[in-house]
């Protein structure tokens, strides 16, 4: 295992010990999550946890049945005890960009609903500033794809549209059967407000802009985890 691989799973093993017995626990999605659900699935079958949970993704509930942990919907749990989700970067305040791994729609439904909402990211995630480096995940409604390229242009993006990795389709496809644009914005002065903007543009479903969401990161680093509180944020 990489350095890298053994920050994050440090740092979603502490992130785990935060849920509780008779807990419905947001899962989301990617390759730090997997070592949560992973642990998750361990306490179910060792300890007796006792949850249920609301997966973010086809591959997370795979993932999450395959680890004997019961599963709910939002229409029978519409509120939240506490999601775990990772990001693609973080900045000083904890707001976020995510989506890189094409989930970011459902993901941020499933995060909102959550009264408590953890982040877990390896170092390397951190960022002074949003949008350094790392681009915008965007899904799309397949029909606007070209309108919605143009109007983020004007709003002095620069958009690509992502491609699949071990299919044949043109372009990456979405669990909702949407397009997603990386579009590169660079440093972003204000989030808040383009996170609104790319909300209002006709077509656009969701963005990857988490904008004060997070209650708590846990950052995988060298030889510990560090545990970074909205609360002492504010």
């Amino acid at each position: 295992m990489s350095w890298k691989e053994e920050e994050k799973k440090r740092a979603a093993l502490e992130s785990a010990k935060l849920v509780k017995t008779g807990q419905v626990v947001g899962l989301g999605t990617g390759s730090t999550i997997y070592y949560v659900v992973e642990e998750l699935g361990r306490r179910v079958r060792e300890e007796g946890l006792k949850i249920i949970g609301i997966p973010t993704s086809n591959q997370t509930e795979a993932q999450a049945k395959g680890c004997g942990i019961a599963l709910t919907t939002l229409d029978e749990h519409p509120q939240i005890d506490i999601a775990i989700d990772g990001a693609d970067q973080v900045d000083p305040n904890l707001n976020l960009i995510k989506g890189m791994g094409g989930a970011l729609t459902r993901e941020k439904i499933v995060d909102s609903a959550a009264k408590y909402f953890v982040i877990v990211v390896d170092e390397s995630k951190m960022s002074n500033k949003l949008g350094i480096n790392q681009p915008i995940p965007i899904e799309v409604i397949p029909m606007a794809l070209t309108p919605v390229m143009n109007k983020i242009k004007s709003l002095g993006g620069n958009p690509i549209v992502r491609q699949p990795t071990k299919t044949n389709s043109k372009y990456f496809v979405t669990d909702n059967g949407n397009f997603v644009i990386d579009a590169d914005f660079g440093e972003i002065k204000n989030p808040e407000k383009l996170e609104i903007d790319l909300k209002m543009i006709p077509g656009v479903v969701e963005n990857g802009l988490f904008i004060n969401m997070t209650h708590k990161v846990y950052v995988g680093e060298k030889t510990s985890v560090k545990v970074i509180d909205k609360e002492t944020k504010s």
